[in-house]
């Protein structure tokens, strides 16, 4: 009896096989491949100590690109983040250090304000119908001035009369042998995971943005789902706030936050979320912000200039949507 058929069989499915999975999970393969290459490059790069500290440092733009993924599956974009991380990251700021507020009320009003900020962007691009990069990109333009006005373009920090340690564990604390901020990033991801995967809420997102006339003939209200993404994108922005002040508690009006959400947007490309909409995942995202963190990390390793990230960043996404655009 021949064995060739057999033989044939068995390659077809072990190719079928690596294509399911390098389809569905190739992100973790080129992030596996890219610590293993790195490591034999740079030693030092390997070791726990610097791979724990490179995902600490990625939990906060980190917390912005799982809420940008929601926006970008609509077809939209955030371009306001950065800023509200700055304005929301002041409210907290003033909360604890004027008002005197208990933590978890200054907390709320930081995610809040925002929310708030989110919902104002979704519900201006959806009521006039205007173009979702140039609305986000004006309020948050208008945010940072607002933060810089009222702060006199200063950085402020709570006062060594408040010093808040139970706080600073949020940013510097550690769960067990995982960093704090690692860990609140991680169970994030994991609840917006589902909602995106498992909720009514989840497939009207990918439906708005695959089809946004036919989900809308279907009976869905688009708009109300476009405000409720962006507000999303704002709350997650207001966390990533949270996670950066407790590290430092302090607040600069013209730094931070800067460029965030073009490191977020960066993650949910490379995670392949679709800039055109209707196609991504919350855990590729996830992974993809981490493989960003380590190409920085590994260039500071290497003593290559820091000016030169945002070229390797702009490489990296034409790579990305050029991929994207070859599996359509």
């Amino acid at each position: 009896m021949s064995t060739k058929p057999q033989t044939a069989d068995s390659q077809g499915l072990f190719l079928r096989g690596a294509k399911h999975v390098w389809s569905e999970y190739s992100i973790i393969v080129a992030l596996v491949i890219m610590v293993v290459g790195a490591s034999l490059i740079a030693p030092r790069f390997g070791t726990p100590q610097n791979l724990l500290l490179i995902l600490r440092q990625a939990s906060v733009i980190g917390m912005i690109a799982l809420g940008m993924t929601f926006v970008i599956i609509t077809g939209g974009i955030d371009l306001s983040a950065g800023h509200v991380v700055a304005t929301s990251g002041t409210v907290l700021i003033l909360m604890l250090r004027i008002h005197a507020m208990p933590i978890i009320v200054a907390v709320l009003l930081c995610l809040l304000a925002g929310a708030i900020i989110g919902t104002l962007n979704g519900l201006i691009i959806t009521r006039f119908q205007l173009p979702a990069f140039i609305v986000t990109l004006a309020i948050g333009t208008i945010m940072r001035s607002l933060t810089t006005f009222y702060l006199q373009g200063l950085s402020v920090a709570v006062g060594r009369d408040r010093p808040l340690p139970e706080f600073q564990l949020v940013g510097n604390g550690w769960i067990g042998p995982i960093p704090t901020p690692l860990f609140i990033w991680g169970i994030a991801a994991i609840i917006l995971g589902c909602v995106l995967a498992y909720t009514k809420f989840g497939s009207y997102i990918y439906a708005v943005g695959g089809n946004e006339n036919a989900a809308r003939y279907s009976g869905i209200s688009t708009n109300k789902i476009k405000v409720m993404a962006y507000a999303l994108t704002g709350f997650c922005a207001g966390a990533a706030a949270i996670l950066s002040v407790s590290r430092t508690l302090a607040v600069s009006a013209t730094t931070s936050g800067a460029f965030y959400e073009f490191d977020a947007i960066t993650a949910a490309v490379i995670g392949g979320t679709a800039l055109s909409g209707g196609r991504g995942k919350i855990i590729s995202t996830f992974f993809g912000m981490i493989i960003i963190a380590l190409v920085s990390n590994l260039m500071i390793m290497l003593g290559i200039s820091p000016f030169l990230s945002g070229t390797v960043k702009g490489v990296i996404i034409l790579g990305a949507v050029f991929l994207q655009k070859r599996n359509r």
